[in-house]
């Protein structure tokens, strides 16, 4: 069975909201072993509307719309539908009662315009909404289903849990299978020559291995189709261990793992603990370290030094220091690394310096110019790298950068033990 997915709202096309529901949709259909091959958005225009209906309809077994279906007058998902199929909408006295009941308890008139929300498709199937005052509505039409659902994602997402995914394992079946998927995350290496190493591997076709660049990092995600997740777990991971044959030095972690827990993770496991003195990147690395639950274990705390006087008088950055080279410099951002290190009595320490603009650029150190330093038991470590972009995009990539470095270091560490 194949599907499609139509978000209807001008606000989605105009990018006033984040279609949340669509990504949501997506992983259900998945999770079905439903494949999905197309995804839009349409205005609150019943021409445009009726156009994308169509041919959805024109190369796909089931679409389903979400939004559209509230009591004001662009609010046209179900008569568009109706109109294109050529069934009739008619009243349902169940969805009626509850719209009755919910405006009653709540002490509010209920507008005339209002009830126009309790018509559904004359032979088709009703999913009654307990968290607001659309019902969804499904209908097959030619061997085709069409389902419209309430755009709210608090009415959606209860709805497609409780109502269409019983109606979709109907569709599919016993037989129909599951598509089980797991994410092999990669950093310090571009997609580009991930692609190239793995040529071989993404012509499969079960399982398949897809790439996507995502944040500085690639991954990669494996999928297959199963009957269930014992029946896929083996298939996942043969392709696992060949992507780890070829690429496992740039692999930092699977699934929900990040590169930063995996930084915490190896620190753990060596029994240290760490901090950091962050200039450009103004304490992003340390609210990624933070924002994993359990850090402060081994994240002792970071300084963030923006002036050179904070850089001399809490780090210890020798005046000299910042008089020869320079605060955006090798020299500079070592001496920080191994400040951190000290005042926060830790076993490991990063650094960051660099100009992230869009101003303070010069002919010799020009914006995205970044020190990353890493200083731990193997000594100190410093790279330099010129990033391109906008001020946060710098940040975001000296802080991925340093974090690589990290985890480089302890790695390396942990395996020599």
């Amino acid at each position: 069975m194949t599907a499609e997915i139509i978000s209807v709202g001008t606000e989605i096309l105009l990018g006033q909201i984040v279609d949340t529901n669509a990504s949501f949709l997506a992983r259900t259909l998945a999770d079905c072993g439903i494949n999905l091959y197309f995804k839009s958005v349409v205005g609150d225009n019943p021409g445009r509307l009726a156009s994308a209906v169509r041919l959805a309809l024109s190369r796909s077994d089931l679409v389903i719309l979400g939004g559209g279906l509230g009591p004001t007058r662009d609010d046209l998902t179900k008569e568009t539908v109706a109109d294109v199929l050529g069934i009739r909408l008619v009243n349902n006295d169940e969805a009626e009662t509850r719209l009755r009941g919910f405006f009653k308890q709540r002490g509010i008139r209920l507008p005339e315009a209002n009830l126009k929300q309790a018509l559904v498709f004359e032979g088709g199937e009703v999913f009654q909404n307990a968290n607001g005052t659309a019902p969804g509505v499904a209908v097959e039409k030619d061997g085709q289903w069409i389902v419209c659902l309430p755009g709210p994602p608090g009415e959606l997402i209860p709805m497609v849990r409780d109502s269409l995914v019983p109606l979709l394992r109907r569709l599919t079946g016993p037989d129909g299978g599951i598509l089980v998927s797991r994410t092999v995350k990669l950093a310090g290496i571009g997609e580009s020559l991930v692609a190239e190493r793995l040529s071989h591997l993404m012509d499969n076709s079960d399982p398949t291995v897809a790439p996507y660049a995502k944040g500085g990092e690639v991954h990669l995600r494996i999928t297959t189709r199963a009957t269930d997740e014992k029946e896929a777990l083996p298939r996942l991971d043969g392709m696992d261990r060949q992507i780890s044959d070829l690429l496992g030095e740039h692999i930092f972690g699977r699934d929900d793992e990040t590169l930063e827990s995996a930084v915490l993770d190896l620190c753990r496991r060596s029994g240290f603990s760490l901090a950091g003195a962050e200039s450009c990147t103004g304490g992003e690395i340390s609210r990624r370290l933070t924002s994993i639950p359990g850090s402060s274990d081994v994240f002792l705390g970071c300084a963030v030094t923006y002036a050179n006087n904070a850089k001399t008088s809490l780090l210890g950055v020798r005046a000299e220091t910042l008089a020869a080279n320079g605060a955006v410099s090798e020299e500079t951002a070592r001496e920080m690394a191994l400040g951190a290190k000290q005042l926060f009595s830790a076993n490991t320490a990063y650094a960051t310096t660099g100009i992230a603009g869009p101003g303070g650029g010069t002919e010799e150190k020009q914006v995205g110019l970044v020190y990353m330093a890493v200083a731990g038991p193997w000594g100190v470590s410093v790279s330099k790298a010129r990033f391109r972009g906008g001020r946060e995009t710098i940040r975001a990539h000296a802080s991925q950068n340093t974090l690589y470095s990290l985890w480089t270091a302890l790695r390396s560490l942990n395996q020599e033990r």
